[in-house]
């Protein structure tokens, strides 16, 4: 529960600031190629048994349900901006991993789901193409899918931890209305879920991923 609260506070301080401000809105969609490198993975099954592994992930981002995302962004007339973006990107641990661990499923599928407040700054000149970067904090709340070698199935939603996302794109303007755009984008996630049953599982999560976008200002 703090964890939450202090989660929800940090979404909280990074948009109070700039509500009000007056300057440019968006609302984007995007989706792309997204992948995982190996993580670490140790927890306790429901018989109280500890296990330790390295586990590989796969993004499988065109496999159903899809990777997506969807971006609110407010920039200020100074250069500045945040925004709330929302991703659904996904992990399945691969069969190499399933066989070694004993594990019968091991994937965050249903979406790793992503929620972050970020700072934004992007670098206008008198063209059409603007690049920008950008950092921000925000929570995960997978749909967590875990059999163990115990056969005991967890299957429901779960907030998970705090997340970290970076990223660095460039948008092109179409007219005054419609943009499109392509980055790079990173989260970070702390995966700290239970199991059904008894006992937990923890790893930390790097979701990379190659976005393309378009944006509509209003």
């Amino acid at each position: 529960m703090k964890l939450k609260l202090v989660s929800v506070g940090i979404l909280a301080a990074a948009l109070a600031p700039a509500v009000a401000a007056a300057g440019e809105s968006s609302f984007s969609i995007y989706g792309g190629l997204q992948s995982l490198p190996h993580s670490n993975v140790s927890g306790t099954d429901q018989s109280n048994t500890d296990f330790a592994f390295t586990a590989g992930w796969e993004g499988k981002p065109f496999a159903m349900p899809p990777y997506w995302g969807v971006r609110y962004t407010h920039w200020a007339d100074s250069g500045w901006g945040w925004s709330v973006d929302f991703a659904h990107s996904k992990a399945y641990a691969d069969d190499a991993t399933l066989a070694d661990s004993g594990f019968a499923v091991l994937e965050f599928t249903d979406g790793i789901n992503v929620l972050t407040a970020n700072v934004l700054r992007r670098f206008e000149n008198d063209g059409r193409w603007t690049p920008y970067v950008g950092f921000g904090l925000g929570i995960a709340v997978p749909n967590v899918e875990i059999t163990p070698p115990t056969a005991i199935e967890t299957f429901e939603y779960q907030y998970a931890g705090l997340a970290a996302q970076a990223q660095i794109g460039v948008d092109y303007e179409i007219n005054e209305k419609w943009s499109v755009f392509t980055e790079y984008k990173m989260n970070y996630v702390m995966v700290d879920v239970d199991l059904v049953g008894g006992g937990f599982l923890k790893t930390d999560l790097v979701v990379n991923a190659f976005n393309l976008g378009v944006s509509r200002s209003f």
